[in-house]
């Protein structure tokens, strides 16, 4: 298992499609992840530390496993088949719960846990940065400073 850093959440362009962007922290590899918008909103609202009046989701499950007596120990995403993503819980109690990657991230930021990825599915679905990608992540690291989690909320049809 590699661990990664979330470097953050961007909207893929013409698709209109969020994704999550991982990083190696030992290494060059990259890990995107598409998610849906109410996924990409989680992430991007714990990234920022975003603080609600009322628990949102992954807060509340934070709260249910400490109420629980247990501890989030890391988030491990574990395989990727046809372009999904498979993740796994894992609890300092001892149990293993399956998860999909988007909520196991937001979960992460928002118990400050560890997200690691299996080398196996980082060899299929991760990509080596080049130059020329090192300009584009610079960009994606100034999007992330101007992005509001509102800002991946599907528009109104109503007219």
């Amino acid at each position: 298992m590699r661990e990664l850093e979330i470097v953050g959440v961007r909207v893929e362009m013409p698709t209109n499609q969020p994704l999550v962007l991982l990083r190696e922290l030992e290494g060059t590899r990259y890990l995107p992840i598409w998610v849906g918008a109410i996924e990409a909103s989680a992430i991007a609202f714990a990234q920022q530390g975003t603080v609600s009046p009322r628990p949102p989701t992954h807060a509340l499950m934070a709260s249910i496993i400490e109420g629980l007596g247990d501890e989030l120990q890391e988030v491990r995403i574990v395989d990727v088949r046809d372009g999904v993503f498979f993740a796994e819980l894992a609890f300092a109690g001892g149990a293993v719960v399956d998860a999909r990657p988007s909520d196991s991230i937001a979960l992460a930021l928002r118990t400050g846990v560890r997200v690691v990825c299996a080398e196996d599915v980082l060899d299929v679905a991760g990509f080596a940065q080049t130059p020329d990608e090192d300009e584009e992540i610079q960009k994606f690291r100034e999007f992330l400073d101007h992005v509001d989690p509102e800002d991946f909320e599907k528009p109104s049809s109503e007219g």
